[in-house]
């Protein structure tokens, strides 16, 4: 056995985690439906009776687990390690575009490099189906692959990658940053980079949290794709993730509507996709509109749309609604401590956090910040993370880029 085999109702609600972990981790796996086994081998019957009413996971080496948790997987997958340094030069959080890039500049250029995800790398990027806009795949190139290339590159140069960890805390002291993780272990380095990015916003309806992995779903990945064949699926939002989305979910799906607040596509929507969806005869638009009710029994059933314009609504069948809309920056790690914040949350940096009220009394050295530093020397922030940042993958790789330069800068006044 070469590929990992992988159990399970195929679209039920325990499943889709991992299916997702697996794609956006480019892991090669068999997908094997306990509701469809007419294709089976004895052996695949035999594992299947072992799995149950429950997802398992076969690894290529025989290990059999039932109902594994993502950090079950990652481990066998050889992916879950401890930190080798009790210090680093420059901790970096989050694995996405920006992160990852940071991640790769700074250990090419032989700086004791950590990079802390807590999911799968990759971030928002990573679930994207294709990226068409990024400089030197003109054929475009999915975020989950783009995101695969880059954590083989950054480890190539040495750099250690933590996967599925969260920080808890951080505090600055002695001219370091501690930041306890949620497995309990305390990074130290010189310097971070923090490269969150931002997590998908959610509704607010009642029934929102009930429904979630069992027909409500926070953006759109590929993975959940094949499952929509035949079916009426509804994406929420008019950004570039939202119509990539809506075009590869085209390919499957019996109808795709997007739902959006505004009366045109173009405000938010790079004019690439607008031509495309446009073009696409089972891709409607609906204008003006939001999602205010969910309905359904163990999974979703139906959604009440409703015109924010006239103030109608109506009632739609589905059992697929993905939410991307945007969304809050992951910055409460920084709570309690003297990195300034904009009111909603975002890193504030460079010649912005030094018109920032607080500034003076936090700020202690005699330079100014650094372009992307915050109001913590030697804490930097990079992508969607950092307040007035242009949310595009390019952009995120650039800054990533350059706060490795400045990391530099700060090191060499130690």
């Amino acid at each position: 056995m070469n590929k990992l085999k992988l159990y399970g109702k195929t679209d039920s609600p325990e499943m889709y985690p991992i299916r997702d972990f697996l794609r956006r981790s480019v892991v090669d796996y068999e997908l094997f439906d306990t509701d469809d086994k007419s294709n089976y081998t004895p052996e695949d019957t035999e594992a299947a009776k072992k799995a149950g009413d429950q997802p398992a996971i076969q690894f290529p080496d025989g290990y059999f687990i039932v109902n594994p948790t993502l950090e079950q997987i990652a481990t066998c997958l050889g992916w879950i390690k401890k930190p080798t340094q009790t210090e680093y030069d420059v901790s970096i959080y989050g694995a996405g575009p920006a992160g990852l890039s940071a991640a790769v500049y700074a250990a090419s250029e032989g700086l004791k490099t950590v990079l802390i995800e807590r999911e799968a790398v990759g971030g928002q990027a990573g679930t994207s189906s294709l990226i068409e806009n990024y400089m030197g795949f003109p054929e475009g190139i999915s975020g989950n692959e783009l995101a695969e290339r880059a954590r083989q590159q950054a480890l190539k140069f040495g750099a250690e990658i933590l996967l599925l960890r969260g920080g808890l805390r951080g505090e600055f002291y002695d001219d370091r940053i501690h930041v306890k993780l949620t497995d309990g272990e305390t990074l130290v380095a010189k310097a971070n980079i923090c490269a969150t990015g931002i997590e998908y916003a959610k509704l607010n309806l009642p029934n929102e949290e009930r429904f979630f992995n069992k027909g409500v779903y926070y953006g759109a990945g590929s993975s959940e794709a094949c499952f929509c064949n035949g079916k009426d699926i509804f994406i929420v939002g008019g950004g570039n993730s939202a119509g990539q989305a809506a075009s590869y979910f085209s390919g499957f799906a019996r109808k795709v509507y997007m739902v959006i607040r505004k009366g045109s596509l173009s405000d938010t929507l790079s004019d690439y996709l607008v031509k495309r969806i446009k073009g696409i005869e089972n891709i409607s638009i609906l204008y003006h509109s939001e999602v205010t009710e969910l309905e359904g029994d163990d999974i979703l059933s139906r959604i009440r749309i409703t015109n924010n314009q006239d103030g109608t609504s109506k009632w739609h069948d589905t059992s697929k609604l993905f939410i991307c809309i945007g969304g809050e920056p992951n910055t409460d790690w920084a709570i309690g401590t003297d990195i300034i914040r904009c009111p909603v949350g975002y890193l504030v940096t460079g010649t912005d956090v030094m018109s920032h009220a607080s500034f003076a009394d936090k700020w202690k050295l005699d330079r100014l910040p650094y372009h992307l530093e915050t109001s913590k020397p030697g804490s930097f922030a990079a992508g969607d993370v950092r307040y007035n940042s242009v949310k595009r993958v390019a952009s995120a790789v650039g800054e990533g880029a350059m706060a490795v330069t400045q990391v530099h800068q700060y090191l060499a006044t130690l």
